[in-house]
């Protein structure tokens, strides 16, 4: 009985990380108007690892300081924000806003398969591959099936695209390794590696400091670096241990009818039929790919 109260919060956390990276393609989009995305990036990056170290110190926590910790940090930070953050920057200069949300609401269907194939860290049962069908299902209704026409065209950049949803899979299975840690620990960890990474690239290729950015992309890379990162971060570590690397996959799915609300509420749009069959589809979707798996006494 006391397993469904904690149930419930884990959703209401996944519907809240779902909603800080939904926004994030909004804040990126502003922000690299006048902020060149790999220094864009690796400021994102730094900012919110900056943020969360601070936090952890006013707690009284300190990071790990063996190097084995900031080994395992440093290779999550390879899956979760360096090698994805610049795929996806890179590859949605020409990749279609559709085509573009389809390749990277797939993740759950890599979680799936590499759990299945390679690591069985979870169980995989029949209801978790419904909810993964039934996810990418909804997904396709929500953004309009007419969005797939565009596969197969700009074919490196979605590749690029399909190797940072890879990145993100493997992410989620990575991160179950930090179980015994506060979330905030790894959070901060991954992205003070990350921006140790894209310092030196950004500062070699950008040359930051003649750039002039304007106030609405500072203000963009603020919300970004402590919302959607920061505080995003936290949180998805946290659902990782609870939910499983395939369940905290469901916020892809997620975001995508998460993305058509803020639409219709700030940009007056108006939600296609379909989009209603697409968006049960999501929710059935996460809810089985969620849902915790009964366990003998």
């Amino acid at each position: 009985m006391a397993q469904t109260p904690r149930f419930g919060t884990e959703l209401l956390l996944l519907l809240v990380l779902s909603t800080l990276w939904g926004a994030s393609y909004t804040f990126i989009k502003v922000g690299v108007e006048t902020i060149p995305p790999l220094t864009f990036i690796a400021a994102r990056t730094l900012i919110a690892g900056g943020l969360l170290a601070a936090i952890l110190r006013a707690r009284g926590m300190r990071l790990p300081g063996d190097r084995a910790s900031w080994a395992r940090f440093l290779f999550q930070a390879g899956l979760n924000s360096v090698v994805p953050f610049t795929l996806i920057a890179w590859a949605e200069q020409t990749v279609d806003a559709g085509v573009a949300t389809i390749l990277n609401a797939t993740s759950p269907i890599f979680a799936f398969l590499l759990t299945a194939l390679a690591t069985r860290h979870e169980a995989v049962t029949a209801r978790k591959l419904l909810g993964v069908t039934a996810g990418l299902a909804g997904t396709g209704f929500i953004v309009g099936f007419e969005a797939l026409e565009g596969i197969g065209q700009q074919v490196w950049a979605q590749l690029a695209i399909v190797a940072a949803t890879v990145c993100y899979a493997g992410a989620a299975i990575f991160g179950r390794s930090f179980k015994g840690l506060d979330p905030m620990v790894p959070a901060a960890g991954s992205l003070l590696c990350g921006a140790a990474v894209l310092l030196p690239v950004s500062i070699a290729v950008d040359r930051p400091w003649i750039l002039a950015p304007s106030a609405s992309s500072l203000v963009a890379l603020g919300l970004l670096s402590v919302f959607s990162t920061a505080l995003g971060f936290v949180i998805y570590f946290r659902l990782v241990r609870t939910l499983g690397s395939i369940g905290t996959t469901a916020q892809a799915y997620l975001r995508v009818p998460i993305g058509v609300a803020i639409g219709i509420l700030c940009l007056g749009e108006r939600l296609a039929p379909d989009a209603w069959i697409g968006l049960a589809c999501v929710v059935a979707g996460v809810v089985a790919m969620t849902w915790p798996t009964r366990r003998s006494a």
